[in-house]
């Protein structure tokens, strides 16, 4: 497979990871094998890797902190564009990969490494954000991508492999769903939700909260604020990024909310289903959909969700790194200049209901607005309005009808 003498490999501790540091040190002539995990808010998760890695053939690991640069330079840019993959995915695992690769592309830089390896499977969209992000920041480095040349066909080969090799393993054959949790959410895929036509059991799935039918009957207030599209305080705490989406989470999932299934298409062609809880995600995006209503002008506003329609692509197809997508957050930085003030949400049972907005910028006039007596608006003008935007219809109907009539 040819001569590699150290390798960088995205390290998780999962599955997928875990077999590759024997597979790669088996294939490569007994290589290098320097692991990295990044956390971005898996939690547990990162138990206990420093010691599977070594013991699984690693020569080092790095367990990089990521989740203020993650919530800050990947989070809060998609969050201001409003970007929603297929209009319902709030692109957890999307936005996670280029942070976690550029981070791995430095390591490998500074470890003079030959190679970086991830164990991202050929039908998935992952392995295209891994490599086209070390694309970007290292175009000469060689990528191994195992699951697309090794012997190896499904998920219950690797637990037979791992078995073989004495890799420790906290999952069976039985409860092998696909997992990806950040600080952000948590995926669900396999298994039973590889059949559309089955209904989730959310008792066995849910681990970020409750099922609406299990919320509590009375509901939970939340005010949140935002300075220039940056959720800043929740009820008037100033917090940090990652302390405002770990409290919103906990009411979200306490509350039901942020709980979806779908059907979604992958870049690479095939359509996948999966369960994914994203409680704090969603008050956030609602929160700052509310905000812009009243913030943005009209005209703005529509351009800007036909910006969050391509935004949500570019994130989901791994293109973080491209001109594009700078220039889209160029537009989106623009725009959020006055997205600044309180929104105040009930939540209830799956649901978020609306109760109150104010801003020092908005763009509501109560007086122009009201259905009561006013001196602002003169309603005979929407007369010549009228007759003016009419125009081309009146004069097409009107044409319409003479050759009608001449036939």
């Amino acid at each position: 497979m040819g001569y590699i003498k150290k390798v960088v490999l995205a390290y998780s501790g999962g599955l997928d990871t875990s077999i590759i540091i024997p597979w790669l040190k088996e294939n490569y002539d007994n290589c290098e094998v320097i692991a990295v995990a990044a956390d971005v808010g898996q939690g547990a998760e990162l138990d206990g890797l420093k010691e599977k890695a070594i013991k699984t053939g690693a020569s080092k690991i790095y367990i990089e902190d990521l989740k203020d640069e993650f919530v800050e330079q990947f989070i809060w840019p998609t969050l201001k564009a409003g970007a929603r993959y297929e209009n319902q995915y709030l692109l957890g695992t999307s936005f996670a990969r280029p942070i976690i690769a550029k981070r791995i592309v430095e390591i490998a830089k500074a470890e003079g490494a030959d190679a970086i390896c991830h164990g991202c499977t050929g039908k998935g969209n992952d392995q295209v954000r891994f490599e086209l992000t070390i694309k970007a920041l290292a175009p000469e480095m060689k990528i191994i991508a195992p699951w697309r040349i090794w012997s190896i066909k499904s998920r219950e080969e690797e637990i037979e492999y791992a078995e073989a090799h004495n890799v420790p393993l906290s999952i069976t054959k039985e409860t092998n769903y696909s997992k990806d949790k950040n600080i952000w959410h948590l995926s669900h895929e396999g298994l039973d939700l590889e059949d559309p036509a089955n209904e989730p059991n959310y008792d066995k799935i849910l681990e970020l909260g409750v099922s609406p039918e299990k919320a509590p009957d009375n509901p939970t207030y939340v005010t949140i604020s935002f300075e220039k599209g940056i959720p800043v305080a929740i009820d008037g705490e100033r917090l940090s990024g990652v302390e405002i989406i770990r409290k919103l989470n906990k009411l979200g999932g306490e509350n039901g909310i942020g709980i979806i299934d779908i059907v979604e298409n992958r870049l690479v062609g095939m359509k996948s289903r999966g369960v994914y809880e994203t409680p704090g995600g969603t008050i956030l995006y609602h929160a700052h959909d509310v905000l812009e209503t009243l913030c943005l002008d009209r005209d703005t506003l529509h351009f800007k969700q036909q910006v969050a329609l391509k935004f949500a692509e570019l994130v989901y197809y791994g293109q973080w790194y491209t001109p594009l997508r700078e220039s889209l957050s160029a537009f989106v930085e623009s725009t959020q200049q006055t997205v600044t003030g309180d929104v105040k949400l009930k939540l209830y049972k799956g649901n978020i209901i609306n109760a109150g907005v104010t801003s020092p910028y908005s763009l509501y006039d109560e007086k122009i607005a009201t259905f009561s007596k006013d001196d602002v608006y003169n309603q005979k003008d929407a007369e010549g309005f009228i007759n003016l935007f009419g125009l081309p219809i009146k004069v097409k109907a009107m044409l319409d009808a003479k050759r009608s009539e001449n036939k």
